[in-house]
């Protein structure tokens, strides 16, 4: 097989193509190599790599002529997953033609070469739950340590309604639909997967994309401060803390596109909501609390939003910034469908993927220092 990842140099990229490069597989990436991490991912990707097994191209996908010129010279592809993507939100705000010629342009011309060079090929597309919006028009409900949404107590499902909020909703949410209309008007084989948080090695989590990844770099360097006796530095979060997402951990969204290939007829048109579900979802505070018992802190009193009185106790030191704009109090997944139709479900729980992720992020320090 010869397999095309789009983005193959970024986190979930180049976790794939580890995989497929471990199967023998000739793995080509596209990869324009401009987020941090996305070089010492491409090198990390030669090193288990066997004479001419990989090829890396520096290419930009908004760029039709160069994306052309790849599917000519590398293809055709059997497999491509189309991973390369603008993923923050908040630099979607900042600079949203960047992020709609990379998420829209980029994923059109993705769609248009593999039209024309290779339309027997299965695409799968890493979409977003933020194609849903806000999901301000639900009723919640709140515990001491999340928000709830009681009327979907195993998460939402694919028959959610589309309410594109932001312009990282809007890009990422056009180019979703691109794919699915591709196979219903030109016959590709698509399938969408609407992923939660997905975290693990290779992530070089930033403040605005990977949440867990950054927040277990915080509590390691809080660690770090406590153990030297030194005053210990407060990160800031956005919100209440008690916004909750489902988590993915990085071997599990291996085994998603693994069973996708493997069932492409079957697949081919739908689309998946994609997390761990909720037994894997968890809320700010409740990652604190787990980062805090993984990493034996002890608690610390933490001072209330107007710095009057103490309002709790907390094992990491945060002060909380207003909440972001098109921010989602609650998503969780409901898997069901996916467990439907491609006997796919989770295998590595949050309490698991979180201590790995500690110690990916605890190698990075040292690597760093």
């Amino acid at each position: 097989m010869t397999i095309l990842i789009t983005g193959g140099c970024g986190f979930l990229g180049s976790n794939i193509a580890a995989h497929f490069l471990s199967l023998g597989e000739r793995v080509v990436v596209l990869d324009a190599l401009l987020r941090h991490g996305s070089k010492l991912n491409l090198a990390w990707l030669e090193s288990l790599a066997k004479p001419d097994q990989l090829t890396h191209c520096k290419v930009d996908t908004a760029d039709a002529e160069s994306m052309d010129s790849v599917f000519i010279k590398h293809g055709p592809f059997d497999y491509i997953c189309h991973l390369a993507g603008q993923v923050a939100m908040t630099t979607s705000l900042s600079d949203p033609r960047r992020d709609m010629l990379t998420n829209v342009v980029g994923g059109f011309n993705i769609l248009e070469a593999s039209r024309k060079y290779c339309p027997d090929t299965l695409l799968a597309f890493s979409s977003t739950n933020k194609v849903y919006g806000d999901l301000r028009d639900f009723n919640y409900s709140e515990t001491p340590t999340r928000y709830t949404v009681p009327e979907y107590p195993n998460g939402f499902d694919e028959s959610l309604r589309l309410d594109f909020a932001s312009p990282y909703g809007c890009s990422k949410g056009a180019a979703d639909q691109y794919f699915r209309d591709w196979f219903r008007n030109f016959g590709l084989k698509t399938v969408v997967f609407r992923h939660s948080s997905i975290f693990g090695g290779r992530q070089f989590a930033t403040y605005d994309q990977g949440w867990i990844g950054w927040f277990c770099q915080k509590a390691l360097e809080q660690k770090s401060e406590r153990d030297a006796g030194k005053i210990i530095t407060p990160f800031t979060i956005s919100g209440t803390g008690k916004q909750v997402r489902d988590v993915l951990h990085a071997d599990d969204l291996i085994s998603l596109y693994l069973a996708a290939y493997e069932r492409r007829d079957t697949v081919a048109g739908e689309v998946f909501n994609i997390g761990g579900g909720i037994d894997n979802s968890l809320s700010l505070l409740e990652l604190f609390n787990l980062l805090g018992d993984l990493l034996q802190l002890p608690l610390i009193s933490a001072i209330s939003d107007d710095q009057s009185s103490i309002s709790h106790e907390t094992p990491l030191a945060f002060q909380r910034l207003p909440r972001r704009q098109s921010d989602q109090d609650f998503f969780v997944a409901d898997i069901a469908k996916a467990f439907r139709i491609l006997s796919w479900e989770p295998a590595v729980n949050s309490r698991n993927g979180v201590s790995r992720m500690l110690d990916w992020c605890s190698m990075e320090i040292k690597t760093n220092v």
